[in-house]
């Protein structure tokens, strides 16, 4: 029988056609790779209307992409402690959004050059993915996505009412 590695009512079993779809637009023409921002901000989007990290679950394209076909590659093996600690995650998140922020500053407005901040970032976060991916388990980058990392930290302030 065939393992199921997503829910049913999830849009996983697809969504890493979006994904390769961006890498191809992207490729084409820079300018697609503004709909990466979309990535970027759908997770906050569902915290904010109360679905928690429901976009980690059951619609991110790149962790669609790394469960569909890293079962296959991947050593399987669980990330180590320190790479799940919150330090590891907050210092990747200064990190990409270091790099975010000053893409955005140094491209003088230029969309052309934001377009290519955003893809830059997300061929960055993907390699470091596929790597954790296949020396880890499948969907390793989902425990240390920066921007999971996020929707989790509000996810609790929100639930302490803060």
């Amino acid at each position: 029988m065939k393992k199921l590695y997503f829910k049913e009512n999830s849009k996983m079993s697809w969504s890493w056609v979006l994904m390769v779809l961006f890498f191809i637009l992207s490729f084409i023409n820079v300018y697609f790779a503004l709909l990466g921002l979309i990535c970027m901000l759908a997770p906050l989007y569902h915290t904010v209307r109360g679905r928690g990290k429901i976009n980690c679950s059951h619609y991110c394209p790149r962790g669609s992409l790394f469960g569909k076909f890293f079962p296959y590659i991947s050593f399987n093996n669980s990330l180590p402690n320190w790479m799940r600690s919150n330090l590891f995650k907050n210092l990747l998140l200064i990190f990409m959004f270091g790099m975010m922020t000053s893409g955005f500053i140094l491209s003088n407005g230029s969309l052309y050059k934001i377009s290519f901040t955003v893809l830059r970032l997300i061929i960055i976060s993907t390699g470091i993915g596929i790597i954790l991916g296949i020396f880890f388990k499948p969907r390793a980058w989902c425990q240390v996505c920066p921007m999971g990392h996020v929707t989790s930290a509000l996810n609790r302030k929100k639930e302490k009412g803060e």
